[in-house]
């Protein structure tokens, strides 16, 4: 069976899904290498980790910044295994009519492009190293199957990261290359701190929504990167047991 090498990039390292899944990968002996804005973020993290952590401050959003991430890579360990492609935003909660072509643009970068620039450059590397092959992740959401009210830009782009985990799947056959997505409900980070406090549902009342430990998911995201290269989890959702999606509508 073709096992992949334990060298893993996650992008948004410095908080929340990133950091869970950084900590619970270098726990299970792999190379992380952790990518993100902000550098003392990342370091955190690092701190942390222990085991072989390397922090490479990274704008996914820029090609020029995710070049030098995957040159960072090669240069430090040859090959890589994993990419997590997690790194993402989420919108302002306005009216559909309201939402600014500005807002609209920056979470398409960073949640589309950004993901399609990082797992472009970890599928040339994988496709070029020998043996060939690697595993890509990509981080969906509960938002790629239902929306939330006024969520527009995160939601059309958690369906675009449908389609992009499928191109991959296809495209990866030839070289060893498997890609499954994580499709995620209500993690207790930062970005659902709303959701402890009472969000707006699909009737307009504002609810309370149940949360879970983000550590449930890194345990999934594992158990995804450690499979052999000819097993692959296609799409997979973890979620807090009782939050609002079952019985939706």
């Amino acid at each position: 069976m073709n096992a992949v090498a334990k060298i893993a990039v996650v992008t948004g390292a410095g908080s929340g899904i990133g950091r869970s899944v950084a900590l619970t990968l270098a726990g299970a002996g792999w190379s992380v290498v952790l990518a993100g804005r902000r550098a003392e973020t990342l370091e955190e993290t690092a701190s942390l980790a222990g085991g072989d952590v390397l922090c490479v401050p990274t704008d996914v959003t820029s090609p020029a910044d995710v070049t030098t991430l995957f040159a960072t890579v090669h240069e430090r360990h040859g090959r890589v295994g994993l990419l997590f492609n997690n790194a993402g935003r989420s919108g302002p909660r306005v009216r559909f009519e309201d939402l600014a072509y500005e807002d609209w643009r920056a979470v398409v970068d960073v949640n589309l492009t950004g993901a399609f620039l990082c797992a472009q450059a970890a599928f040339r590397m994988m496709k070029e190293q020998s043996p060939q092959g690697g595993r890509i992740i990509n981080n969906g959401s509960i938002s790629a199957h239902v929306p939330r009210p006024n969520s527009a830009p995160y939601t059309s782009t958690k369906h675009a990261m449908t389609g992009l985990t499928k191109s991959l799947s296809l495209d990866g056959r030839a070289y060893g290359i498997a890609c499954g997505q994580i499709d995620i409900g209500n993690a207790a980070t930062e970005m659902t701190q709303r959701m402890r406090k009472g969000i707006v549902q699909a009737n307009g009342e504002v609810m309370v929504e149940p949360v879970m430990d983000a550590a449930d998911v890194a345990r999934t995201v594992l158990h995804m990167a450690e499979l052999p290269l000819e097993a692959n989890v296609q799409f997979a959702t973890v979620m807090a047991t009782a939050m609002p999606y079952i019985g939706r509508g």
